[in-house]
């Protein structure tokens, strides 16, 4: 512990700089990524029978493929057609990508999940599909996934590991180099395994707010 302690004060501001680009990362392919699978969502639902197909083949092959391939063909072999990114860029966009196929189908389950009769009654009302989408499914959706939206959130923080990969100064790969450099890989590892546990536990304090939240709501 004195060690991993002495590492972080000569190597604090290191450390701070790749935590940054790992929240950087982390956030930025969460709010792309849900975008995304929101869009893609809607579209499984509403758009015609070959939009559906060619997007259920899009998911189907990003979740059963693992993240690092699909890195890697988006940073190397994007040059190859003309698409030429930088570490960080292709890294966020790759994660947010990999993401949207899981958040689309947890934006389609809980779409899915909302009562028959409530959409009903909104067309009853004489509201069009986009209003029922926005005043009447969208609300009890949200509801309905927030905890495995949480989840999904959290998983993909610890895959912004995978970017060190590819050369983004992230703090896996901050915490890489200095344990090769000072050959002290059991404390950059600690170090790294604390940032993480920080990370995912305020993750999970908030996703415990928004629950409790959610839940008041469903109950009104």
């Amino acid at each position: 512990m004195t060690s991993s302690l002495s590492l972080i004060q000569q190597y604090g501001p290191q450390v701070l700089s790749g935590f940054g680009i790992t929240i950087v990362s982390w956030l930025g392919a969460v709010v792309l990524g849900m975008a995304l699978g929101f869009l893609i969502a809607v579209l499984q639902l509403f758009a015609g029978r070959w939009v559906r197909a060619i997007l259920r083949v899009y998911i189907e092959v990003l979740r059963t493929t693992p993240f690092l391939v699909q890195l890697f063909i988006l940073y190397y072999g994007g040059p190859n057609f003309g698409l030429s990114l930088q570490a960080l860029d292709a890294g966020i966009i790759a994660l947010a990508i990999y993401g949207s196929a899981y958040f689309a189908e947890v934006f389609r389950s809980g779409f899915t999940s909302v009562p028959r009769g409530h959409i009903e009654a909104a067309q009853c009302l004489g509201m069009s599909r986009l209003t029922t989408i926005w005043r009447v499914q969208l609300p009890q959706m949200l509801v309905i996934i927030t905890p495995s939206l949480v989840n999904l959130i959290i998983i993909l923080s610890k895959e912004t590991s995978v970017l060190s990969i590819v050369t983004v100064p992230e703090l896996t790969a901050i915490l890489t180099q200095i344990g090769s450099e000072q050959f002290v890989y059991v404390q950059t590892m600690l170090i790294l395994s604390v940032c993480y546990l920080l990370l995912v536990g305020v993750t999970q304090k908030l996703g415990s707010w928004a629950e409790a939240r959610a839940s008041r709501f469903l109950q009104h």
